[in-house]
């Protein structure tokens, strides 16, 4: 059975950074290490560049999960950055979900390690109490792909939309002509491929 398309809106939509911790992503082996780290800062700037609400949560930073990625607190160093001391599931943190509620919005994009457990949790629980909520895939990493795969189709029965961030990028966009200069800036800073076509677009505008 179909559903209908909902799309991302840049003014009703807050990203979710779940526990992009050092120790965690260690655990990471269903994408490149590189390009998992692009990816997470790729989602990072695209929110920053659409002015998204932000929040930041860590899980148990005293212990094997370790320190927030820094990248992340430089991009955001205003954002709400919930430290919890314990909780699995963010949801069940009382200052987080706050958090979530005080941006007013209705779309969560949600990213985070790991796939099946610190992005399935949230986002299953974001499902039922009403929230539209976007997983960025290529964000999100977990042990292997058996994992992370019967995390996407947990999340997407139950009503997740399972996307990338340059989906979400695009989707957010909506018209190149919004600015033409800045997206292309984004994609290049992120994807190399990319910024071959902006220097040849730029050398043929000149």
């Amino acid at each position: 059975m179909s559903k209908p398309y909902i799309r991302l809106d840049k003014n009703n939509a807050a990203v979710l950074l779940v526990d992009h911790q050092a120790g965690l992503l260690s655990l990471v082996r269903d994408i490149d290490p590189d390009r998992f780290k692009n990816n997470v800062l790729a989602l990072a700037d695209l929110a920053k560049y659409f002015k998204l609400p932000t929040i930041l949560t860590t899980s148990f930073e005293t212990g094997p999960n370790g320190p927030l990625v820094p990248e992340l607190k430089d991009i955001f160093p205003d954002a709400p950055y919930i430290a919890r001391p314990g909780q699995i599931n963010a949801w069940d943190n009382d200052e987080f979900l706050a958090a979530v509620k005080a941006t007013g919005k209705k779309q969560l994009i949600i990213a985070g390690v790991v796939t099946e457990v610190c992005v399935a949790f949230p986002a299953l629980s974001a499902l039922e109490e009403g929230y539209e909520v976007f997983v960025v895939t290529d964000a999100s990493g977990t042990f292997n792909e058996l994992t992370r795969h019967s995390a996407w189709e947990r999340m997407s029965n139950a009503g997740a939309q399972l996307m990338t961030w340059f989906g979400v990028a695009c989707e957010l966009h909506r018209d190149w002509r919004n600015d033409i200069e800045g997206l292309g800036a984004l994609f290049s800073n992120h994807i190399p491929d990319y910024r071959n076509l902006i220097t040849s677009y730029t050398a043929l505008t000149k």
